[in-house]
């Protein structure tokens, strides 16, 4: 069985508007969303060998007449879009028009566009589901930045436009049944559940699978706040710690900042479909891509070699045919070497390395003397010695002290460090997450809104909203795990940590993720054939998952369901948003409640005193 692919999904529908159209001149006229939304798949030197010769927004006024070119309009059914496109067909540019729309068009819609063409320009108008930037083959984002309004609810227009890339997604995959599962604990997961469910079921007859069927799709929907440690955690591979420390948008990063910058490197495209070495090394560690950066160089170096001898005709015209790869192979070393060299002096310039372990060690660890004597109680005699010895850790407060005070470190990485500190000991008996802020305050002036972002991150994703156990010190199944794990050791000691996604779909691979926590949207109809497969003992096992994390998602969720999917397992992920730290902060203060800004100013101005 092949893998699921979304960019292949999305290049498809592609390929099929641009065959649709025959053997023409064409235009492509998109959206803002849209342009992205190709871009991720395409790059423009592929698109253009297809004849098509003119990209155009339709929000931005372009040629005047171009009757002799065909239009593939590929654009959003928003309703600034529909107005558009009206004006567009009672005064047409294009000889031709061939829409087609990410997703469902209302009637009123297509009535309008029919009453428009006058000139009965438009050749098709289909419904070709693209609706979701295509980042990685397992991977998706809706590109939305802020999901959550005050009181952590849903707006009409986000759940909408949610809705419409989930449905875009699984009818892109070509499917027409699945179950439903989402978070219990989540009012927004059960509301985009239900709209999810009841949309499909009306707009394509939708049928949820049978539950013991044993090739099922799930699609389980999550919500952020249950896992508010992962955004917060610096990252070590490639893919993950360019948009940590520099950022990705829409494939592009940009190095305008960067000391010494070419003007052609001040903005590069790193798409794993036109770059092999990105490809080949998307999820290698900081010290595998130094070790590959340096092959790549030595290979570039020979090639440089064998360019420069020119001697004969016949070297001549090798040169002229493999100039282009040359210069291929030269551009990507130019843009690896300058990202990787810029990655390392970030590393070495903010002390990342003694950061992210203090990072590691808050949340994969704990030394606490209440956390210890809990541990001491669930294990026999027989290990207290390995016990003394898994949590003789240097204690964590004097850790972040004593980062606080080091110049090195940026006031963000402190943010990291406190935030972490404040959601690990939430209700400690030992909590002074209050002194820490204080000794910030007094040797860095954080900005207020990291002030704000710590009370806020607690009401975002603390123990009154999450029911994970992120930590494992709830239970003794838990904590065992946690000392085992301990004691066999780690095989880098900055990727410790791993996200609650991977562990909730393990358990959904094996059967085992609890129907109490994540039930079925369709649990009542399903009822009489749930009790039958029970009664029977039976494991029913997803043959796919599709995974939708309300909030946004990041990249080292990405790596582990990528590492799940080597060892052929099925799933896509995707969320709201592509998550680095700060604009997951962004995202946190959003949603933050008016009253919590005046209650952080508050505490600290009583620490003071």
């Amino acid at each position: 069985m092949t893998n699921i692919n979304l960019i292949e999904a999305v290049r498809s529908y592609i390929n099929r508007m641009i065959e649709d159209c025959g053997p023409t001149i064409k235009g492509l006229v998109m959206d803002k969303e849209t342009a992205s939304i190709v871009s991720m798949v395409y790059a423009q030197s592929e698109i253009l060998q297809k004849e098509v010769f003119l990209f155009e927004r339709i929000d931005i006024p372009g040629q005047k007449s171009l009757k002799h070119l065909s239009a593939i309009c590929f654009l959003r059914p928003t309703e600034e879009n529909i107005q558009s496109l009206v004006r567009e067909l009672r005064d047409p540019k294009y000889g031709n028009y061939f829409i087609y729309f990410t997703n469902f068009v209302e009637l009123n819609d297509i009535k309008s566009l029919a009453e428009a063409d006058e000139f009965e320009c438009v050749r098709v108008v289909q419904e070709y589901y693209a609706d979701y930037l295509a980042i990685n083959p397992h991977l998706y984002s809706l590109n939305i930045q802020s999901t959550y309004q005050h009181n952590y609810e849903w707006s009409d227009n986000l759940l909408r436009r949610t809705v419409q890339g989930l449905v875009s997604v699984l009818l892109a995959l070509r499917k027409k049944s699945a179950t439903i599962r989402y978070q219990k604990s989540s009012n927004m997961s059960r509301t985009l559940a239900d709209k999810l469910s009841s949309t499909l079921k009306r707009q394509v007859d939708f049928t949820a699978s049978n539950p013991n069927d044993i090739n099922q799709t799930i699609v389980l929907i999550i919500d952020r706040r249950e896992d508010a440690i992962t955004p917060l955690l610096n990252q070590w591979t490639y893919q993950a710690m360019v948009h940590e420390l520099i950022g990705i948008k829409n494939n592009r990063v940009s190095l305008s900042h960067v000391p010494d910058i070419t003007k052609e490197l001040e903005e590069v495209i790193m798409n794993a479909e036109y770059d092999e070495f990105y490809a080949n090394n998307l999820y290698s560690n900081f010290g595998e891509i130094a070790t590959n950066i340096k092959v790549l160089m030595e290979h570039f170096q020979e090639k440089h070699k064998s360019q420069s001898k020119i001697e004969s005709i016949g070297d001549m015209k090798t040169f002229i045919e493999n100039y282009p790869q040359f210069k291929k192979l030269s551009g990507t070393v130019s843009k690896h070497v300058t990202i990787v060299s810029e990655l390392s002096r970030l590393v070495g310039l903010y002390n990342l390395l003694e950061v992210s372990e203090t990072e590691q060690h808050l949340v994969c660890q704990g030394d606490h003397n209440d956390v210890v004597q809990v541990r001491l109680n669930h294990f026999k005699k027989i290990y207290l010695h390995l016990l003394i010895l898994f949590l003789f850790n240097q204690n964590k407060k004097q850790k972040i002290k004593r980062l606080i005070k080091n110049d090195k470190v940026r006031d963000l990485d402190i943010l990291r460090l406190l935030a972490l500190y404040a959601l690990r000991y939430e209700r400690h008996a030992s909590n002074e997450l209050n002194t820490l802020k204080y000794e910030a305050q007094k040797h860095r002036k954080l900005p207020e809104k990291y002030i704000q972002f710590i009370q806020a991150l607690l009401e975002y994703g603390g123990l009154k909203f999450r029911q994970a156990d992120l930590f494992n010190t709830q239970t003794p199944m838990a904590i065992t795990r946690q000392f085992i794990r301990g004691l066999r050791g780690v095989d880098n000691v900055y990727a410790q940590h791993v996200p609650l996604i991977k562990d909730l779909i393990d358990q959904l691979l094996r059967g085992k993720l609890k129907d109490t926590s994540y039930p079925n949207v369709n649990a009542k109809d399903q009822v009489n054939q749930q009790s039958s497969s029970q009664l029977q003992g039976q494991i029913i096992k997803p043959s796919e998952i599709i995974v939708y994390v309300i909030g946004g998602v990041t990249y080292e969720e990405s790596y582990h369901i990528q590492q799940m999917n080597k060892q052929s397992a099925r799933i896509i992920i995707g969320g709201s948003y592509m998550h680095n730290f700060p604009s997951f902060i962004d995202e946190v203060l959003f949603a933050a409640p008016s009253s919590l800004s005046a209650a952080s100013t508050e505490l600290l101005s009583s620490k003071r005193r």
